[in-house]
Formats: C-alpha cells, sequence, structure tokens
C-alpha cells in the first residue's frame, strides 16, 4: 500500500489541483488537501462536506485567540465538567490562563478545557458556536456549519477539506499556536497550584516525523480518523487536511514525504 500511495500521488503532484483526477486509492480518505508552501498541489474532493470531529476546535482555538489575551483567567464552568468524550477531568471552579486551556484543547483534545473556553468568551456554549459559524462566513468557509465547539458528531456539524485549509492559514498568522502543537507533552497547573495536568500530544507525528509541528487531530465513529498536519523543513511548509481517513498516520508520512521531495526537487 505504501508503494501503491507514493507512486500515486507523485503522478498527482505534478497537477497544480487534481481533485477531478480519477482516485486511484479510494480506501485511503474521503476527503484530502495536500498544499505546499501554501499552493495546492493534490485534492480529493476537497469541498465536500464531512463530519470533522476535534478538527472543530481549531475554529474554537482561532476565536479564542481573536478575542482574549494568553495571561487571560479562565474559571471553569459546571456545564463545561459535564463534557463528554475526550477530557481532562477538569473540577468547576478551577482557574487556569487562557494559554494553558489552550494547550489543552490542542495537544490532548480536551473536550472540558474547550468547552470552558467557550464559556469564557461568549457566557455559553450556544453563543459562541453562532460566533464560530459568523467567522467561518467571514472566512469563506463556505461547506462549514458548526453545531458544538468541541466537535461531537451531530446532524448539521461539518467542513470540508478546502475549508480547514482556510482555517489552517488563519491560525498560522498566530505563530505562538506552534509553540503547543509541537510538544509532545506538557503541563500546566491551576492559578493556586493545587492541580496540575499533564498533557500528552495526540499526534502521533510529533516528535516522530521530521519536521511536523501541529496542527490537530480528530476521531468519531461518523468522522472517522481526522488530521490537520503541518510541518516544516527549511524553506518548505506541507499542510495536510485529511477528513475521513483510515491509516491514518502511514498514510501522512507518505504524502508529507512525498511533498517534501516533489519541492526539493522542482527548481
Amino acid at each position: 500500500m505504501r508503494k501503491v500511495l507514493f507512486i500515486g500521488l507523485w503522478l498527482l503532484a505534478n497537477t497544480a489541483w487534481a481533485a477531478s483526477q480519477s482516485d486511484p486509492f479510494p480506501e485511503v480518505a474521503s476527503a484530502y488537501l495536500v498544499e505546499l508552501n501554501g499552493k495546492p498541489i493534490w485534492a480529493r474532493h476537497p469541498d465536500l462536506r464531512l463530519p470533522l470531529a476535534s478538527l472543530t476546535k481549531l475554529m474554537t482555538v482561532l476565536l479564542v485567540l481573536e478575542q482574549t489575551r494568553p495571561d487571560d483567567i479562565v474559571t471553569v464552568t459546571p456545564l463545561a465538567i459535564r463534557e463528554t468524550g475526550s477530557r481532562m477531568g477538569l473540577k468547576s471552579g478551577e482557574r487556569f490562563h487562557v494559554r494553558d486551556l489552550l494547550a489543552a484543547a490542542l495537544i490532548p483534545s480536551a473536550n472540558d478545557a474547550c468547552h470552558a473556553l467557550a464559556d469564557h468568551v461568549d457566557g455559553n456554549e450556544s453563543r459562541f458556536v453562532a460566533r464560530m459559524n459568523h467567522r467561518a462566513r467571514v472566512l469563506g468557509m463556505r461547506n462549514t456549519h458548526f453545531i458544538n465547539a468541541c466537535g461531537h458528531d451531530k446532524p448539521g456539524h461539518y467542513s470540508s477539506a478546502a475549508d480547514l485549509s482556510i482555517l489552517a492559514h488563519a491560525l498560522l498568522e498566530h505563530p505562538p499556536l506552534l509553540d503547543a502543537t509541537s510538544q509532545k507533552k506538557m503541563q500546566i497547573a491551576t492559578l493556586d497550584g493545587q492541580r496540575s495536568y499533564m498533557l500528552e500530544n495526540k499526534n502521533a507525528l510529533i516528535g516522530r516525523y521530521e519536521g511536523a509541528v501541529g496542527l490537530k487531530t480528530g476521531f468519531t465513529p461518523n468522522a472517522g480518523k481526522c488530521l490537520v498536519a503541518y510541518a516544516k523543513r527549511g524553506d518548505n511548509t506541507v499542510l495536510l487536511i485529511m477528513l475521513h481517513g483510515h491509516d491514518r498516520w502511514w498514510d501522512a508520512v507518505d504524502v508529507l514525504d512525498l511533498a517534501f521531495d516533489h519541492a526539493r526537487d522542482t527548481p
């Protein structure tokens, strides 16, 4: 499979926008978008609306970065601790700096931290989700609609690979973000120092793939395995968007390798 994927992508990489090409490996993913130095070099169904799982948190993080300061203080709400799925086990009333809960939302994809941030910005998740959808429209994300801040499977909660590329580029305008997403592990603590939490990165590329610095993973039963991978080597950058993937990590390594090889071989 690795060799088939490499050859198939090598042929497609010479086309600037290959969404119209027949799919040589339909088992790889339902939607893909690969960019080299900000320009798309290969895509499969980039505008297809699909569940996006915790890639949703990229919009939550963008809004928090735009609406708050890193040293602002967040108090964990009762609704935040009732979050399900991936969570840290935060306690109601605990207080954190914004930057620490951002790291918790990005690195281990903690839903309770994500919900606490949404409550901090707008008072409740419902108002925050309205802000998410407004921001998506302003960014030109035409195939995106949010129902919640964390990425739970819900009817009408979807995005596309092309839209997530737009969102990723908006986030990359905040370089300190990569200080968190590039960490394999990180420890945060409540402001009173009474409790600390170890954050372990769910992105298997971090610390294992040369140049990988982010951005986010996601998984739900409906969304499958999702990934926004960003890697830098020298002057070259590669952004990979994967929705409903299967062999996520091996496929990501193959695609990133191909893109960097393409950059090296292109005059």
